[in-house]
């Protein structure tokens, strides 16, 4: 197959980890935890302060007991997820703090806007995964935020959710909810339920909540989403390359510190870096550069056989406009045909990351459909050809009258819910309705027709109580 988009030779591959490997090994990560410090120095790493410094065996080591795909168990079992492979999983934005209105004007969050996105998600059929930080609620208190964000998460929602990584004390919470949920301590230590992002902050460092975080999740064998945003000309180079390299290096620190902790504990990779736009000095979700770096990160994690993230349908478009459609489109497509294995920011995320959006939403929604559908391969055998049948109508005949066509005019094609395919008298006799309109109706409809899936009264009164009780003592 010939392919235009860039795929990396393995001396290519090579060579950005032989420079990652170069800059652990003489710049070496700082890490703001002192049971993360006291575990490299345990466990032979050169140590200086709260810098660590990393071998090539340090890093070989780490990989050779990560494991290269595993399974996310759901409140529903048959809601599952497989990640790694050939398997991926879809979750909503993550880290807004506005919600955008249809007409591209931006309001505070509130919890109520963070459950309906949880409604959203259950309603999903596309949507596999619940997020955690959809928006960020503005009417709960910053300290315990994570605290309702946690139980939306599974009261409202019966798939796969993230967890909390916002601090060691909340991550620690996120695993005594998935007590109450899931059982005893070695009940959790045998499935992953959750998938939590651990972001470094770029360059070379892990905060005491990020580096606490990666402890407490990988010691109850919940997977570490580690995901870079090192952004070229600002916290990382402006050479894409050298980009990589760094990035690729702050990755396999955090890696390693999980699997000192726990061997075997699940890992995801990847992340969403991105460039600085120079005229304005901001984030440039929506650049040419992010698909390629969507790109080359996958490939990187594919390098190491371990399951890839990618940031997906991001944008710098402050509305559900082109320019959101056109650059959301791009980095899905590139990452899911490049083979990422978890696709955050999969629906809903507007403004570079600032907000989320209800109609986005469903309007990714219905690209993730429309990119799978592409995806799938075409058919070729006998019978899928079909030649008699061609043969049988010859020139100039009509298929459309034909009894097989009717057979298969439901099923053979994709059909989109929203976009418009009829022509302009049919669009305008149909109410001509931009598509982010049609979202706004479809909102409504999924929202009035949500139903909380079940849950046993006793592990919601527990869940409740526990979130009480933990705001009384925070």
């Amino acid at each position: 197959m010939h392919d235009r988009m860039q795929t990396f030779t393995a001396e290519e591959l090579n060579k950005i980890h032989d420079a990652s490997m170069d800059l652990l090994k003489t710049v070496g990560v700082r890490f703001d935890d002192n049971e993360a410090i006291d575990l490299f120095k345990s466990n032979g790493f050169k140590v200086d302060g709260k810098t660590v410094f990393f071998s090539e065996k340090n890093i070989r080591r780490a990989l050779d007991t990560a494991p290269s795909n595993f399974k996310l168990v759901a409140r529903d079992p048959a809601k599952s997820i497989a990640i790694g492979g050939d398997d991926f999983a879809l979750a909503p934005g993550y880290g807004a703090s506005f919600i955008s209105t249809i007409g591209g004007l931006q309001r505070e969050a509130t919890l109520a806007d963070y459950q309906k996105f949880c409604q959203l998600v259950q309603t999903s059929k596309v949507i596999n995964m619940n997020g955690f930080l959809m928006v960020a609620p503005w009417d709960l208190q910053a300290e315990t935020a994570h605290l309702d964000m946690l139980y939306s998460n599974i009261v409202f929602c019966d798939k796969p959710f993230m967890g909390s990584p916002v601090s060691r004390e909340a991550t620690h919470d996120c695993i005594n909810m998935l007590g109450i949920v899931w059982g005893s301590k070695e009940k959790r230590r045998e499935m992953p339920v959750t998938a939590s992002l651990i972001t470094p902050l770029s360059p070379f460092r892990y905060t005491a909540e990020m580096a606490g975080s990666i402890i407490e999740l990988a010691r109850y064998n919940q997977a570490c989403i580690f995901g870079a945003l090192v952004m070229a000309g600002s916290s990382g180079p402006m050479s894409l390359a050298g980009l990589l390299a760094q990035q690729n290096a702050e990755i396999l620190a955090g890696v390693t510190l999980s699997q000192l902790v726990n061997p075997g504990s699940p890992v995801i990779v990847g992340g969403t870096s991105a460039i600085m736009d120079m005229r304005t000095g901001c984030l440039a979700m929506g650049s040419p550069e992010v698909p390629k770096l969507t790109s080359a990160t996958i490939q990187m994690a594919k390098f190491y056989k371990l399951p890839a993230r990618a940031g997906c349908c991001v944008t710098d478009a402050h509305l559900t406009d082109a320019q959101a459609g056109f650059e959301s489109a791009l980095t899905l497509l590139t990452a899911i045909r490049n083979g990422t294995n978890f696709i955050l920011h999969a629906a809903g995320i507007l403004g570079s990351y600032s907000a989320m959006s209800f109609e986005k939403f469903i309007v990714d929604e219905e690209l993730c459909c429309v990119v799978i559908e592409i995806l799938k391969p075409i058919e070729i055998t006998d019978q899928s050809i079909d030649i008699d049948f061609i043969k049988e109508v010859g020139i100039g005949g009509d298929y459309l009258i034909q009894t097989k066509t009717l057979e298969q005019c439901r099923t053979a094609f994709f059909l989109p819910n929203m976009v418009n395919r009829k022509g302009y008298n049919g669009w305008q006799d149909d109410g001509h309705k931009r598509i982010d309109e049609k979202a706004a109706e479809v909102i409504n409809d999924r929202l009035s027709s949500y139903v909380k899936p079940d849950i046993d009264p006793q592990i919601e009164k527990d869940l409740l109580a526990y979130v009480q009780k933990r705001k009384n003592e925070i």
